[in-house]
């Protein structure tokens, strides 16, 4: 699992022992002769308001997440050194310096925000300008 997947299970859900969690128990095998049933269509999942999530999370504590890569690692349960967001930047197609700089720091947490919300997280827009 690659790090913005940690990131963005920590915020979504679904981390591994969820999906362990979700996996389908196998049924008794019915008869023959017993019609299949006919399946639900499942529901798109809501958007998750990722702006609520980080917040909630942040009760109690001090952290800018809404702009700083480093307290929105910190905030979900990461560790935000350097060789972390190295890998991020890496992982996310970062093609600067990969030295820490501040304008490292500006892209990674912009292109998680923009991450989270095209794998249907709903981020405020004056967080993804």
């Amino acid at each position: 699992m690659g790090i913005f997947s940690t990131i963005k299970n920590a915020i979504f859900g679904g981390g591994e022992d969820e999906k362990k969690a979700e996996a389908p128990v196998a049924a008794p095998e019915a008869p023959v002769a017993a019609p299949a049933p006919v399946a639900a269509p499942t529901p798109t999942p809501a958007p998750v308001d990722v702006a609520a999530m980080l917040d909630a999370k942040n009760e109690g504590k001090n952290l800018n997440w809404r702009g700083s890569i480093v307290d929105l690692m910190k905030l979900v349960g990461m560790e935000s050194s350097l060789s972390e967001r190295k890998e991020l930047a890496t992982e996310l197609g970062y093609t600067g310096d990969l030295d820490g700089s501040a304008e490292m720091n500006l892209w990674l947490h912009k292109a998680v925000l923009k991450e989270l919300a095209a794998n249907g997280g709903h981020v405020p827009a004056d967080l993804l300008d």
